[in-house]
């Protein structure tokens, strides 16, 4: 059922450990769809008015009135101008102070605010949970513009592809949000702050026992890929299709991993990249063993040789 969410004022799906229903899952996945969209939009249209910037940081945090005056000199700038309302449609700027932190002190987050109560967090984002037990996950940006993490990718050697940790974009959270609704737990974004503190907004769920063995996570979704494959420097790398396109998934250990109301097993955090297709061009059995197992998830290394030809 769609509600008010009590920071942003904005119709959120999610409320407490309740699983949305269908129609409200698929509203949440439209949302970050829509996003997504309409920041490829902007982009574009920046770009028509020869804006490039190095960090898609500016262009998340881009203001209508940054460009109001300029509306008027040319269909690009109009375009621009409508590229910005319809992104923050799905992005609304969110004063940090309405979740009851303090913009002033050197260190907010340092103690719990008057509506927010801290529960963890990591090196991309501390969470918090309000009194009706629904999860804010508060993403930090580094200096320079990155938040987040996402892989690169090197050729290894033979047939390996080797997959490494590295500084995301904002631009890839939102991907990696999206991928982490559809495939793991319910997940919203709220806002941002004038500052460029991306707020997403969770189900809530019970933590696993420490060192619970993550091998059975939901295998038919997220698949394991053999080690002969990909090297990656974070644990459990998993397949995952995406818009039928295959990506990376891994971290998901037994800290990013909770029980939801019915029990179920649900990714709440992850590190995710699309497979580079470049790099499958020139590795044949990755290749095949990607597109065996998008029809059978339980694929062999090795696709099956039939005795008649030999």
């Amino acid at each position: 059922m769609q509600q008010e969410d009590p920071f942003s004022g904005h119709p959120t799906y999610l409320d407490g450990p309740r699983l949305p229903g269908p129609a409200g899952w698929a509203a949440v996945l439209d949302g970050h769809r829509q996003r997504l969209r309409t920041f490829d939009q902007l982009g574009e249209a920046a770009a028509q008015c020869g804006i490039r910037t190095d960090k898609d940081r500016d262009l998340v945090l881009v203001a209508e009135d940054e460009v109001s005056l300029l509306e008027a000199t040319g269909p690009e700038w109009a375009a621009f101008g409508d590229a910005i309302r319809a992104f923050r449609r799905h992005l609304p700027v969110i004063p940090f102070g309405a979740f009851g932190f303090s913009p002033e002190v050197e260190d907010p987050f340092e103690v719990d605010s008057a509506r927010l109560r801290r529960i963890g967090g990591g090196v991309e984002a501390l969470a918090f949970v309000d009194d009706r037990h629904s999860v804010y996950k508060f993403f930090l940006f580094r200096e320079g513009g990155d938040l987040g993490a996402t892989f690169a990718f090197r050729r290894g050697e033979g047939d390996v592809l080797n997959a490494t940790a590295v500084p995301g974009s904002y631009r890839m959270l939102f991907e990696k949000l999206r991928l982490t609704h559809q495939f793991g737990i319910p997940t919203e974004i709220t806002g941002i702050t004038p500052e460029g503190i991306l707020v997403a907004k969770q189900t809530f769920g019970r933590l696993l026992p420490e060192k619970t063995d993550m091998s059975g996570l939901d295998p038919a979704r997220l698949i394991p890929i053999p080690s002969r494959f990909l090297r990656a420097d974070r644990d459990h790398p998993r397949l995952a299709f995406l818009d039928d396109e295959p990506w990376l998934v891994a971290d998901t250990h037994d800290r990013n991993v909770v029980a939801d109301e019915t029990g179920a097993w649900r990714v709440i955090d992850l590190v995710a990249a699309p497979l580079p297709p470049d790099w499958l061009a020139q590795m044949a059995l990755f290749r095949d063993w990607i597109g065996r197992a998008r029809r059978d998830p339980h694929a062999e290394v090795l696709a099956p040789v039939d005795d008649a030809d030999f």
